[in-house]
């Protein structure tokens, strides 16, 4: 695929399908089935595998599309790129260009340096999908980029605001503020 990935692909849409992923790369085969893949097809398969794919799926769509729909975006893996849908459009965001998150209802909120974006997607998956040295979850609402922090002011009984280089002003908790400690080394 040119631009995204397959399983970019999976993640951009609502309610995903079936998947039967084929590929001539073995590395991803973990990979898919932790996204829920109904079977792993490696370059070049025969017609006997192919069907024998097609009929697992059969015999236990009911059941797979449960699964599928309820956890396939749900994987552990890094990821190095946010991918959303702008507009109708796809887009994809490098991390580096990812300032901060901010947890908006049922979506998060990215912010970066041309506009924010909201993806629908919880916070505790950015937590723990982001590389945790560079983007820290300061707050229940806020995952920052570390690198753009500039200064850590108190604020409050135990608490604490982040100045980021943008400007913009984050409230630490203090749990954050652990977390902030440990990874910056102060």
């Amino acid at each position: 695929m040119p631009k995204i990935n397959g399983f970019e692909m999976l993640e951009l849409i609502d309610n995903p399908p079936i998947v039967i992923f084929t590929t001539a790369f073995e590395e991803y085969a973990i990979k898919a089935f932790d996204a829920h893949a109904a079977d792993y097809l490696l370059k070049p398969f025969s017609k006997e595998r192919f069907d024998k794919a097609i009929q697992k799926i059969t015999l236990q769509k009911s059941n797979l599309a449960q699964v599928v729909a309820a956890t396939a975006l749900q994987s552990n893996t890094p990821v190095n790129r946010i991918v959303i849908r702008d507009n109708g459009k796809i887009k994809i965001i490098p991390l580096p260009q990812v300032q901060y998150l901010e947890a908006s209802d049922d979506y998060v909120k990215i912010y970066t340096l041309v506009g924010s974006f909201l993806k629908k997607q919880t916070m505790q998956y950015f937590e723990e999908s982001l590389p945790q040295l560079e983007f820290i979850r300061i707050h229940r609402s806020y995952i920052v980029n570390a690198q753009l922090i500039t200064r850590i002011t108190p604020h409050e009984k135990e608490n604490f605001m982040a100045s980021l280089t943008n400007g913009a002003t984050l409230p630490v908790s203090k749990a954050g503020y652990a977390r902030l400690k440990q990874v910056l080394g102060i």
